[in-house]
């Protein structure tokens, strides 16, 4: 098994716990986003949409973060809590992983993670989006009361939940005075399981880096995101 990932991207991560938690043998095949390693046409035939993490099991391709994590549990560990049977259980992991994909990190994404790597500014407009996303996350743990995202145990709904918010942190935005339950349920992952956030911990200082020394993608050409210029010297 191969999982084609970045180092610091939330959803290569988010697969990257899943795998470790499920202690899953595999090899982490590094794509080189500063290269645009994901848009040639060999990486292309893997995944049509461009985009990372892709999973190899013996030739069967999958893509999208979501999709990988669903697919590990049930072809390798069927019977994990991690990815429970009980329907009403499996459907607010259900929940939790599509309101991450649709809802909480493309606010993140688009506040924290382009201003970083192309031409964006973070505005007040994208601050707001971003504020209504941790709102409506900091209910469902209240209306839960429990320590993790989809109920009293961990479950892959958390992975891609914390690799999201960690990008928060990697640029100093500050959850506990608002958002009180999204800060204790971050902290309490981390303090439960530190060989997951050990792999996460390590995405997020190099996406700090990144935030005070933005890299050089002058090299590349994105078919959706502007490019930075270079500084001028």
């Amino acid at each position: 098994m191969k999982l084609y990932a970045v180092s610091d991207g939330p959803p290569s991560l988010a697969v990257r716990m899943a795998l470790e938690a499920l202690n899953i043998p595999y090899e982490h095949v590094s794509v080189d986003y500063g290269k645009a390693e994901h848009l040639t046409e060999e990486y292309e035939k893997m995944n049509p949409q461009k985009e990372i993490p892709v999973l190899d099991d013996d030739a069967f391709f999958l893509s999208e973060s979501n999709a990988i994590l669903q697919y590990l549990c049930e072809k390798y560990a069927p019977t994990s809590d991690l990815y429970p049977k009980d329907p009403k259980e499996r459907a607010l992991v259900n929940h939790r992983l599509c309101f991450n994909l649709a809802f909480l990190y493309p606010q993140i994404s688009a506040y924290v993670m382009a201003p970083i790597f192309f031409d964006y500014e973070r505005t007040e407009m994208g601050l707001k989006k971003l504020n209504l996303a941790l709102a409506a996350f900091e209910s469902y743990l209240e209306r839960t009361g429990t320590k993790y995202a989809a109920g009293s145990g961990l479950t892959i709904a958390d992975f891609p939940l914390v690799t999201s918010v960690m990008c928060l942190e990697a640029i100093g935005f500050g959850l506990g005075e608002r958002y009180p339950k999204v800060q204790a349920w971050y902290a309490g992952f981390k303090q439960a399981h530190p060989t997951l956030w050990a792999i996460t911990a390590k995405g997020m200082e190099e996406i700090a880096e990144f935030e005070k020394n933005p890299p050089d993608l002058t090299g590349m050409v994105h078919p959706i995101h502007p490019i930075r210029k270079p500084a001028a010297k």
